[in-house]
């Protein structure tokens, strides 16, 4: 027998050789090698050489028989092997075409028998596998082992059977029968009822036994109920980010042995734990994590938990944006990036499209790869693939790889998608040439085709060469490697030829292929090509394959069709379902994108990101009440679809649907024959206004509920009459509207028909709360319908929060009206209300204790403003985005609906106002509005007195309006002395009328006065040409427009006046001057920053003529370049001011038509001030403080661009400032400043400070002399050193120095190279070694070793002489011991630090 082995190299990803040998056939052949080779040194005789021979000869006979029975053996299970795997795909076929989910062809009926009769429920299923069918009663499963005798199931030929045996009646119930199988679930139900001859007794209800019977000492659950407390909801999410989806769940009973199960799916697919997604389940929340969001993640999550009865589930979508471009406009990232057909060294790598709703379309990808282990990135095509697809070559065998395409458009390139999985580049078909033989003993002998196929030299021609796949840029090439191959590695190279042409052309002349598949590019359009291909080894060439039939490089499928029809229909407020008619040609789609747009905007955005495979898709996420239209298009392998034609305009509303059950069912009133109920709205409407509601009541412990009015009942208080006294009675009550009567409510508490007769009042009802805030919130109820024996006089609200049993009363004293703002709440809490009215007898009976509401203000909660309309009329507004066409906006002033249509008027479009028609103070109060069909949407709004009179003002000012004024009148001065009266109103029409009166006279139109109106920018201008003495005076302009008026007045008169009239005179000389050459800018000075100081002026009007002149107090400068006038700037360069340059300087410019001159005086404060700004250029570029050695001790250097006496720069020694004396110097050149430490001890350690002030800031440089000490040799070096030729030399020694000296060794003064023979190395940071490996007389010299920091150093000298074997030691004396510097350069010079 023979079974498949995966070899080793194919689990490592390692390169193979496949050169598999039997034990014992090695064992022979060494054996003969080591005869052989002993006969060739050593006489054997003949003897031993024909035994030899003999036996040899056996042992291939042998060996030739092994091979034959080894290769009939293989042919055997290669046999078997094929008839297996061709039954296998029969049975496959077969199972295939005839699979398919349940379906039922007969469903179950509904049945009404009487008690101990028996009843079947039969029902007809068929699907492949036969599905497997379960029966349950109310949701329960059904065990027929639980209650023997009772139920029997039974299954034949697709039709399944559940018969109750002596039905009681308990049995009454609805049954169903689930058929569940690997393709899918369905189900169908019916109703049992089971009656009794005599209705008059009826059993105790469900739940409820008789006190005298005993309770069963243990439970036996057969169903595991599962509940979702909590769900995840539809989740929106963005490239990168880290989301988790969440429910809570209650499990009854948690048993510790039942545990259940909980899976997660996307879009139908088991979710496994991997590198993006992370499972967790358990205390009662399963959840479902992603550590890095991707387009690939978007779809709908379903969380099943499995139990021993069954599944439980839940669903959302969750949408994944793309994540912000890094180039604005750059498409989205493509995603779903998979890997197929991988071999040795290919690949084909396939994706799906981004979707571009704004963005420019996609007009190519590239595509990257990575070795797996490395970060490495590699492009792997250099032009931009145009279809979701693409062959990636030139891979190592072995080597594995991850894969990632970027989306190419006008605008750039997208982010890369996610990595795909890691795919080997591995031959699959390696697997198939090994087989396993197993002998006697245990023993398994591995045997490759290789060695059944005999000696091969050269390789056989591949077989059945054809194409696997074509496109537009290319042809995948696949054939069947030769039979037999050969031992040796094998390499395959491609020819083509175009059809006609008659030549061939080697494909892959530069690159061998190894994999049985190649891509080939670069074919002409349109043109049809044959193939062929060559096995090769190292042996030789095969003789080429069979050619190919001619192949078109063309797809093989186009861009999809744009789908159809697309309809848009109402689901939730936030929600819209989207249809369409899917395209005529849909094989091969990816799917569909859906984008929107407000209607009219025409800017498009995104629904889904990732391609969905359905024509119907549920739009989240949108804008109650906005208008939206769609559009949808289809996306394959080689692109995207035209959009189809746009949807109709939508109104994002709630579909319609039932209202919500009625709640919260009281007893207001009972005389022993009739009861009067009341009870609450709807919480939701339905998307339709509540018509009315239907009441049923029925009597304690009985079974069957009675209709209690056949019409629908418009209010919420309804008396139900012909009641039995002292009955215990139970009502429930459904609303109704227009799309049908809603679910019932929960059966009331059990009321009893018997007579109230006290006098204290009956309960308030009606419990509603309005305007919840973070810390109060507005409670409203309904007055008692029983008063008792006297009217009500007041009310008490009472609260307490849900888990205190101790009630709060909200107000000490009792209150008149029906509503109360309770105050000082705790935000975030929970409360519960209850009312108790008040009579002269005493406090009634308290209300239904209200249901609890949280202390928050909802998010986004808007609040009633005031305003005044255009037309004057004051108004309160609302705006409510979640409104609905069934909801209702009730304005109420002092919690009373306003129904006075004197004084008020509601309008209602979008959002609510409420007009004032008559506004004055018996409007003050407090108003509030409420909107039905919502979540409690309310608010209220104080009107006092100061709000009243705000409103009334603007009132006022609308009705008699005003023009507005963007500016009041003023003046400006032109050029000549022209002085320009002008004002701007926010706007005129062009029937506008206006005047200027200047001293109570009107002025019109004239040359002296030059009046005009710019209607379209509201400006009206009067132009005086001379402005004299005789212009003093209060200038008006007033101005009407239709009703409204404005006037504005300047008053010239006593200083002002006088300061206008100056202003124009010099205008007027400015004028003149203007006329010939003259200075645009006069004189002013500026600091370049090389510290040149530069006086700058500018001309104008000037001509050749022109003549331009310095002068520096009064006389003329000579420069070197006249300044060009016609540039306008003429520039003086002080190169290094100091004290002499002070002066006053002047420029003239003058030519026939006038003179202008400029002067600048530098000295005094102007001098100051150009130092100070050299300062800060200096102090900016001051090199750091440099230590020089002088003969005299140290100096501390600082080089500056510009250095002069008069700058502000001073020396500090820690916190004291430096004086100049014996012991420090102080002093400097143009280029550096310095302080010089003469003879340096250890008080002048520290720190220095170099200071440079500006004006406004110091600029410093320090250095630290604390505990510094200059580069030394202390110690183990000789003075002279005699060694014999071809020794080795070691100079060592001990260096030191703060901070760590530089060692540098020099030979007779100069560096030398380093090499073997010359070697240097520092250990430990203070030995300094020299190495002469093998002296010779060559190496005969002085050897310096130079050590040296910042503070100093010193450099010791060795003479070193090398005398030759036999001759005598010479006696040498040293040249020079030593000698101390701030660095070699320096080396007669001593220096010293302190």
């Amino acid at each position: 027998m023979s079974s498949k082995r995966v070899p080793f190299y194919q689990r490592r990803h390692k390169h193979f050789d496949q050169s598999y040998r039997s034990i014992q056939t090695r064992y022979l052949l060494k054996e003969y090698a080591a005869r052989k080779t002993h006969e060739q040194k050593s006489d054997i005789s003949e003897e031993k050489r024909i035994r030899f021979a003999a036996n040899l000869a056996d042992v291939e006979e042998e060996l030739h028989s092994a091979r034959l029975l080894a290769r009939e053996h293989l042919d055997r299970v290669t046999i078997q092997r094929m008839v297996e795997e061709q039954m296998a795909l029969e049975r496959y076929t077969v199972g295939e075409s005839i699979s398919r989910a349940p379906e039922i062809l007969v469903r179950l009926r509904s049945h009404t028998v009487w008690e101990k009769m028996s009843v079947r429920l039969y029902f007809t299923v068929q699907g492949f596998p036969t599905p497997v069918v379960q029966w349950y009663k109310n949701e329960e499963l059904i065990s027929p082992a639980s209650e023997p005798g009772k139920y029997s199931i039974e299954s034949k030929y697709g039709v399944h059977m559940l018969e109750i045996h002596r039905a009681n009646f308990d049995d009454t119930a609805t049954y169903s029968a689930v058929a569940t199988n690997v393709h899918g679930q369905v189900s169908t139900n019916a109703a049992v009822v089971v009656r009794r001859f005599r209705g008059d007794d009826e059993p105790y209800p469900s739940g409820i036994l008789p006190i005298n019977l005993p309770l069963p000492s243990e439970v036996c659950f057969t169903h595991i109920d599962v509940q979702f407390l909590e769900k995840f909801g539809v989740t929106f999410g963005m490239e990168g980010e880290t989301v988790t989806l969440k429910c809570a769940l209650l499990i009854t009973p948690d048993l510790t042995r039942l545990r259940p199960r909980a899976e997660w799916y996307r879009d139908g697919v088991l979710i496994k734990d991997s590198k993006w997604t992370k499972i967790s389940f358990g205390e009662g929340q399963a959840a479902l994590s992603f550590t890095h969001l991707n387009k690939d993640d978007e779809g709908l999550y379903t969380l099943r938990i499995i139990t021993k009865g069954g599944v439980t589930e839940y669903s959302a979508f969750m949408f994944v944006r793309d994540a912000d471009a890094l180039i604005a406009g750059a498409p989205g990232a493509p995603m779903d990036v998979k890997c197929y057909d991988a071999n040795r060294d290919y690949v084909i790598v396939t994706w799906k499209p981004p979707n571009t709703a704004s963005e420019s379309p996609v007009i190519g990808y590239f595509v990257d790869r990575c070795e797996v282990g490395t970060e490495n990135w590699v492009q792997c095509n250099d032009a931009p693939v145009k279809i979701c697809k693409y062959p990636v070559t030139g891979l190592f065998e072995g080597k594995s790889y991850i894969f990632r395409v970027r989306a190419v458009n006008k605008s750039g390139i997208s982010r890369p998608s996610r990595v795909s999985e890691a795919v080997a580049a591995l031959d699959p078909v390696d697997l198939d040439r090994l087989q396993t033989i197993h002998v006697d003993g245990g023993r398994e002998i591995v045997i490759c085709q290789d060695d059944l196929e005999g000696d091969v030299q050269i390789p056989g021609p591949p077989t059945n060469v054809h194409a696997s796949e074509t496109s537009k840029t290319y042809v995948v090439l696949s054939w069947e490697p030769p039979v037999p191959r050969g031992k040796e590695p094998l390499m395959y190279f491609i020819e083509k030829s175009m059809v006609g042409s008659g030549s061939w052309q080697r494909v892959n002349a530069q690159v061998a292929v190894r994999s049985p598949r190649y891509a080939v590019f670069d074919l002409a359009e349109g043109k049809s090509y044959v193939f062929r291909v060559l096995s090769a080894n190292k042996h030789g060439i095969s003789e080429p394959s069979e050619i190919t039939p001619p192949i078109q490089a063309q797809e093989t499928i186009g861009v999809p069709s744009a789908p159809g029809r697309v309809l848009a229909t109402r689901n939730t407020k936030t929600s819209v379902v989207v249809q369409w008619d899917k395209p005529k040609h849909e094989e091969d789609l990816f799917g569909y994108y859906i984008d929107t747009s407000v209607a009219g905007t025409n800017h498009w955005e995104p629904c889904n990101h990732k391609p969905i495979k359905y024509n119907r898709f549920v739009v989240h996420g949108l804008t109650t009440g906005e208008n939206y239209i769609f559009r949808v298009k289809a996306a394959n392998a080689v692109g995207v679809s035209e959009n189809s034609q746009e949807s109709e305009a939508i109104t994002v509303q709630a579909a319609l649907t039932c209202p919500s059950h009625p709640y919260g069912i009281t007893l207001l009133n009972c005389d022993g024959h009739s009861m009067t109920l009341g009870w609450k709205l709807p919480k939701f409407s339905g998307g339709s206004p509540v018509l009315g509601y239907y009441i049923d009541k029925r009597e304690a412990h009985h079974h069957n509920w009675h209709e209690v009015n056949s019409s629908p009942v418009k209010e919420r208080i309804y008396t139900v009459e012909d009641l039995t006294e002292n009955s215990f009675y139970e009502f429930k009550v459904a609303a109704t509207n227009l799309a049908g009567i809603g679910l019932p409510s929960d059966p009331s508490e059990h009321f009893m028909c018997k007579a109230w007769t006290m006098p204290e009042p009956g309960p308030a009802y009606d419990l509603t709360f309005c305007e919840v805030r973070n810390t109060s919130l507005v409670l409203l109820w309904k007055a008692p319908v029983y008063s008792g024996n006297s009217p009500i006089t007041g009310y008490f609200v009472d609260y307490k929060e849900v888990d205190s049993e101790e009630w709060t009363t909200a107000n000490e004293k009792q209150i008149s009206h029906c509503y109360l703002k309770v105050n000082d709440l705790h935000g975030g809490k929970t409360y519960v209300f209850k009312v108790r009215a008040v009579n002269k007898a005493g406090i009634g009976k308290s209300s239904d204790i209200s249901e609890p509401v949280l202390i928050e203000a909802r998010p986004g909660t808007k609040e009633i403003t005031a305003d005044v309309d255009e037309e004057g009329n004051i108004y309160l507004a609302f705006d409510c985005p979640e409104v609905t066409e069934a909801s209702d906006f009730t304005w109420c002033k002092s919690c009373e609906e306003i129904t006075d249509l004197d004084k008020f008027n509601v309008e209602t479009t979008g959002d609510s106002k409420l007009y004032f028609k008559n506004p004055d103070k018996m409007d003050l109060g407090t108003y509030s509005v409420a909107v039905s069909d919502t979540d409690g949407i309310s608010s209220s709004f104080k009107m006092d007195e100061k709000e009243l009179e705000r409103l009334m003002t603007l009132s006022r000012d609308i009705k008699n309006p005003t023009i507005p004024l963007k500016s009041e009148l003023a003046y400006e001065m032109f050029d000549k002395g022209e002085v320009r009266f002008w004002v701007q109103a926010e706007s005129l029409s062009p029937n506008a009328s206006f005047r200027f009166v200047v001293n109570d006279k009107e002025v019109v139109n004239s040359d002296r006065h030059r009046i005009k109106c710019d209607y379209s920018n509201g400006i009206i201008e009067m132009l005086m040409d001379q402005f004299t003495i005789e212009n003093e005076g209060t200038y008006t302009v007033q101005i009407e427009d239709g009703n409204a008026k404005n006037q504005s007045s300047l008053v010239l008169i006593g200083d002002a006046f006088k300061a206008v009239l100056a202003e124009a005179e010099l205008q007027r000389k400015e004028y003149l001057r203007k006329q010939g050459p003259h200075f645009l800018e006069y004189l002013y000075w500026e600091v370049t920053e090389d510290c040149e100081v530069l006086l700058i002026c500018k001309v104008a009007n000037t001509k050749k003529e022109t003549f331009f002149k310095w002068y520096k107090d009064g006389s003329g400068l000579e420069v070197k370049e006249l300044p060009d006038l016609q540039k306008g700037v003429c520039q003086l360069t002080i190169p290094r001011l100091s004290k002499k340059n002070q002066g006053e300087y002047k420029a003239t410019v003058s030519d026939d038509r006038g003179q202008d001159v400029t002067t600048l005086d530098i000295s005094g404060k102007v001098f100051d001030d150009i130092i100070l700004a050299m300062s800060r250029v200096i102090g900016k570029s001051a090199s750091p403080l440099k230590v020089h050695c002088t003969p005299e001790g140290i100096r501390l250097q600082c080089f500056l661009k510009y250095y002069a006496d008069e700058m502000k720069a001073n020396w500090y020694q820690k916190e004291s400032k430096v004086s100049s004396g014996e012991k420090m110097k102080i002093g400097g050149s143009e280029e550096v400043a310095w302080l010089q430490i003469c003879e340096p001890t250890e008080k002048d350690k520290g720190k220095y400070t170099f200071e440079i002030f500006d004006g406004k800031e110091s600029h410093k440089r320090m250095i630290d002399l604390s505990g510094q000490d200059r580069g030394k040799v202390i110690g183990g070096l000789p003075d002279v050193v005699t060694i014999m030729e071809g020794k080795t030399l070691n100079l060592t020694c001990s260096v030191f120095g703060n901070p760590d000296p530089e060692v540098v060794w020099l030979w007779n003064d100069k560096k030398f190279e380093l090499n073997e023979h010359y070697l240097v190395s520092m250990e430990h940071g203070n030995v300094a070694s020299f190495t002469i490996k093998g002296v010779s007389s060559e190496d005969s010299g002085k050897y310096s070793i130079n050590v040296k920091n910042k503070y100093g150093g010193e450099t010791v000298d060795v003479t070193v002489s090398v005398y030759k074997h036999g001759e005598e030691m010479p006696d040498i004396k040293p040249s020079q011991v030593g000698y101390y510097g701030s660095d070699p350069a320096s080396a007669k010079t001593n220096g010293k630090t302190p």
